[in-house]
């Protein structure tokens, strides 16, 4: 008998809402053009929302999320659904655990919000490709976005009232902060500018969503990424200078924008809970487990695929992450010679080792050589990560790894052996497991484990990792991905840790760092009680984006 076709994912959505639809055939929300607003219920109603997205809150906070944004006067939540998070297989679909979305419409009825719910396909959001499955790319020709030409809003939106001349004013997104990109400032929006820009659209009677209320985190691999003349990836924390902050707590610009709502429509009683408690902790010493490529066999456990030439991650069917590029030196290299991946094939950044020997760093975009030596045979390895792929404009079609093969001197590198890591497996099942002194490096650089474990002798709060001197690589906390940090480009300097990862008092906790380039003498972490979102330490990166009219620069160290 033939399988059964699974439904697709917009159907499958759509199935799911309407069975939370109330059954009650008396509710109503309609468009009242002739007097310029709409009606609930049959009652003159305007939404004042904000902008949520639970695929960015661990589930257990949900709760306190949408309590603190009701309380701030706000009587609906904007959130979209991205198709990616819920069908990372096609045809497999996850709505369990932080992506049960029945639990979390359910919790914001416990509040009393209303959903003003985006369910895409594409929803940009500063998210893994705006939030489309990277599947999608192994479809020959796909078009993932179509464009309308028309960009004449003037000419539109006389045409709009040409056929519909009255009709309540909305803003979907009211901007509230911005985002932040590794390697510029962190941005910030002013509590004044914020509250009078929201105080005007309300005198007009309009209809406002504040994008973002609450930002969250971009926990594990995804962060999005922009493409503004480079390559721009989006940091791990999604704070966005929101009135609540990246940890839950009410902001300043909170309680101002509650002052402004509460001129025009009721507030509900009581205070706001107050901040959660914080925690420092540390420093704490990490241990050596060491560099990855001793763990290859136990990242890569169904071994290499071999190519003539190098695999993208999408042909090899590895969504985010990691992936290792193997091959050999078909001669002896006996003078420094570049190493470089032609038009801009590099996607994103590469960690470059000889027979196991860290030789420097490649990234999209940027106009920069590594130099190599190295005897007939020697072991070429390429570690490349998927930094995010692209979230807004016109180039959805995003593919990672090495779109061209490196070029070493004059010669094409071809021969290839390409292994997918399953790192979140083994730091689940595995980590800390340190291999004898004896195969450690004695210098270690480049891709390399660092892991301890430590007790919370008091009470468990929030708190924020802090990882002084490292330079950049990814962070778990007892098996969770907490997610990239890049310490030596900025702005973002800690981690948000929230405290339902953290296990108490008669539990040992357990951190792992893969550290991609280099360490600190002490090899040491903090936790603080405040984050650190806005200190760009290198301010001296030289960015050659790839055309013609672009003076190379001499090569230089990138951290």
């Amino acid at each position: 008998m033939a399988p059964e076709k699974l439904p697709c994912f917009p159907s499958l959505l759509l199935s799911l809402l309407t069975l939370l639809l109330p059954q009650a055939d008396t509710r109503s929300f309609v468009v009242d053009p002739d007097n310029d607003r709409f009606l609930l219920d049959g009652v003159p109603f305007r939404y004042v929302s904000g902008s949520l997205h639970y695929f960015r809150v661990p589930r257990v906070l949900w709760a306190d999320r949408l309590l603190k944004m009701r309380l701030s006067g706000l009587n609906a939540v904007q959130f979209y659904v991205p198709w990616n998070y819920h069908e990372q297989q096609p045809g497999v679909y996850n709505f369990n655990g932080s992506r049960d979305l029945t639990a979390f419409l359910q919790e914001a009825a416990r509040v009393k919000l209303l959903v003003i719910l985006r369910p895409g396909p594409y929803i940009c959001a500063e998210w893994e490709m705006g939030g489309l499955p990277s599947w999608l790319l192994r479809k020959p020709k796909i078009r993932l976005r179509t464009s309308d030409p028309a960009d004449n809003m003037t000419k539109i939106f006389t045409l709009l009232r040409h056929y519909q001349p009255r009709g309540p004013l909305v803003n979907s997104e009211y901007y509230t902060g911005w985002l932040d990109y590794w390697g510029q400032n962190h941005s910030t929006r002013s509590v004044p500018a914020v509250t009078k820009g929201l105080e005007n659209m309300l005198k007009l009677g309009a209809s406002v969503n504040m994008y973002m209320f609450h930002g969250g985190t971009n926990f594990g691999y995804w962060n999005g990424a922009d493409e503004k003349g480079r390559f721009l990836p989006i940091t791990t924390s999604y704070d966005y200078d929101a009135p609540i902050s990246e940890a839950g707590d009410p902001t300043p610009k909170l309680f101002a924008l509650r002052n402004i709502i509460s001129k025009f429509q009721e507030v509900p009683l009581g205070p706001l809970p107050p901040p959660s408690r914080k925690m420092r902790l540390g420093p704490l010493t990490l241990r050596l487990d060491g560099d990855l490529l001793a763990f290859l066999d136990l990242l890569c456990p169904r071994g290499p695929i071999h190519s003539v030439l190098p695999l993208t991650f999408e042909a090899v069917k590895q969504d985010r992450g990691f992936m290792l590029y193997r091959t050999h030196l078909t001669h002896t290299v006996f003078e420094p010679t570049p190493l470089w991946v032609p038009n801009n094939g590099l996607h994103d950044r590469a960690y470059v080792m000889v027979d196991g020997v860290f030789q420097g760093v490649l990234e999209r975009n940027i106009r920069h050589k590594v130099f190599l030596m190295g005897n007939l045979g020697a072991r070429l390895d390429i570690l490349v990560e998927n930094m995010g792929r692209l979230s807004f404009g016109s180039n959805s079609s995003d593919f990672k790894g090495l779109l061209e093969p490196p070029i070493l001197g004059q010669t094409m590198l071809i021969k290839w052996m390409m292994f997918p890591l399953k790192i979140d497996n083994l730091v689940k099942w595995w980590f800390p497991l340190q291999l004898p002194k004896s195969t450690q490096p004695q210098a270690p650089s480049g891709p390399t484990f660092y892991s301890t474990t430590f007790p919370i002798l008091g009470s468990i709060g929030d708190t924020f990792l802090y990882l002084p001197g490292w330079t950049k690589g990814q962070v778990w906390i007892n098996g969770f991905n907490l997610g990239r940090y890049w310490t030596k480009r900025g702005p973002q300097q800690t981690l948000y840790v929230p405290r339902p990862l953290l296990f108490p008092r008669g539990t040992l906790n357990k951190i792992t760092v893969l550290e991609l380039e280099n360490v600190p003498p002490q090899l040491q972490i903090q936790f603080l009680d405040k984050p650190i979102l806005n200190s760009t330490l290198h301010k001296t990166y030289i960015y050659s984006l790839l055309t013609d009219t672009v003076s190379v620069p001499e090569p230089m160290r990138l951290s």
